[in-house]
């Protein structure tokens, strides 16, 4: 922007997106720890009142995104009319770049978080620190060529599941949830783009690891509209059950509010219509058409179980 600030970007192994996050954080914040050390030092050694006020609002603002911004700018401005040759003002105004809180991200796909990355996104997740993470989920090992992960449903078609997967996929979500400090969402674009913002703002706002996972129409999924219908295919998703959209708040728990919001409506739509307008479904309907038929129902009742299940959740405080 104006100001000289953006998106900085980096990229690590297809299996370590969390823990180079992680790194990254902690050694920001390392740095920012330090700089609340010096300024505490430059207190105690007696600056003058300008300084002096700049430091204690940065020191009670570091950790907000907004309120570091502005405490930033009042430190800048105070340190332009003090003399910085000297330790510990020097050291800060080296380091005025730290002064705003980073929003820290780590993305990847669903291969990676739901499977060859679990551990250490788990182990991210465990930490308790401030880091966000996304998932896109196109529940399947896409930039790979297409083989079956642990987030690909029941009944799918792909590599290493020819005949379609038998077993239900599964909940990174809500293994997440159980930490019970960890912030969680899942959300379609597609189908409700101001839940998807409300997520990612509350992710981002909140003090503690959070976790987004966002349903996202492949290649590999073969829908027959084509890709330039994905929208409209989040949007099925939605309608008809196969997904749903939820938020876990742990700040809510705090208040003695239920953490946990059910975005979704109850289906108003065909499940089945929709998986077969998939090739990545209606193949195995076209090959064995026996075994489509006990998956897709197998399928279907998974997904009218989870609906109910996390309806359940959100009446919990009720």
């Amino acid at each position: 922007n104006k100001d000289g600030k953006g998106v900085a970007w980096a990229n690590s192994l297809f299996e370590d997106n969390a823990e180079f996050g992680l790194g990254m954080l902690l050694a920001n914040k390392k740095i920012r720890n330090t700089l609340k050390e010096k300024m505490e030092e430059a207190i105690a050694a007696g600056v003058d009142a300008k300084l002096k006020g700049a430091f204690e609002n940065w020191i009670a603002n570091m950790n907000d995104g907004d309120g570091s911004k502005a405490a930033a700018k009042e430190v800048i401005e105070a340190l332009k009319g003090a003399d910085t040759s000297s330790a510990p003002l020097k050291d800060i105004n080296d380091r005025t770049d730290y002064l705003v809180k980073r929003s820290q991200w780590a993305f990847g796909g669903d291969g990676w978080a739901y499977d060859i990355g679990y551990g250490g996104l788990d182990h991210v997740l465990a930490s308790g620190e401030d880091i966000n993470i996304f998932v896109v989920d196109t529940e399947v090992y896409s930039n790979t060529g297409g083989q079956s992960s642990k987030a690909t449903p029941t009944a799918a078609i792909a590599k290493f599941a020819a005949s379609g997967k038998r077993v239900k996929k599964k909940d990174l979500g809500m293994i997440a949830a159980t930490y019970g400090y960890v912030y969680v969402a899942q959300i379609s674009l597609g189908a409700n783009m101001n839940q998807a913002i409300k997520a990612i703002k509350e992710a981002e706002a909140y003090h503690g690891p959070s976790l987004i996972i966002a349903y996202a129409p492949c290649i590999n999924h073969g829908i027959k509209t084509g890709m330039a219908t994905t929208i409209a295919e989040e949007k099925k998703a939605v309608e008809t059950g196969y997904w749903h959209l939820w938020r876990f708040n742990p700040e809510l728990k705090e208040e003695g509010k239920n953490p946990f919001t059910i975005d979704s409506k109850a289906p108003t739509a065909d499940y089945k219509e929709f998986i077969e307008s998939e090739t990545r479904y209606s193949r195995l309907q076209r090959a064995f058409p026996e075994r489509a038929q006990v998956l897709f129902d197998k399928a279907a009742d998974a997904a009218k179980d989870r609906y109910e299940y996390l309806g359940k959740l959100a009446k919990l405080y009720e």
